[in-house]
């Protein structure tokens, strides 16, 4: 007959005996571990917010600085520009002489209008 790995019987009913403790020691509670510095749920989710607003108004920020930055360049650009420059005057001369035009047709029209009525 071949001998056993383990041994005599007291021997198989002591490691049987061990192998029931270290398997019952798996459901045993364990003691929980406490963070030192205790957060609640809705601690977290604040400071969470908060941190997402920080980072928006930051994005919104360096928007706003970008956004005033090209505007200024395209300003000095317009005006660096002498072609540019004389497109604006002629626009302007024509948005006058529309203006008086629309004028005088309204005083016309009253004028016509008294007559008539």
């Amino acid at each position: 007959m071949r001998e056993s790995k383990i041994g005599g019987f007291n021997e198989r009913l002591t490691s049987q005996a061990e192998a029931r403790k270290a398997l019952l020691e798996k459901f045993k509670p364990k003691p929980t571990v406490q963070p030192e510095v205790f957060e609640t749920r809705a601690q977290r989710k604040a400071r969470e917010v908060e941190e997402v607003r920080a980072k928006r108004a930051a994005d919104k920020e360096a928007a706003r600085l970008k956004a005033e930055a090209e505007a200024e360049a395209k300003r000095l650009a317009l005006a660096n520009n002498e072609e540019a420059q004389l497109e604006l005057k002629r626009q302007e001369r024509k948005d006058r002489k529309a203006a008086a035009k629309a004028e005088a047709r309204a005083k016309r029209e009253a004028k016509s209008a008294m007559r008539r009525g």
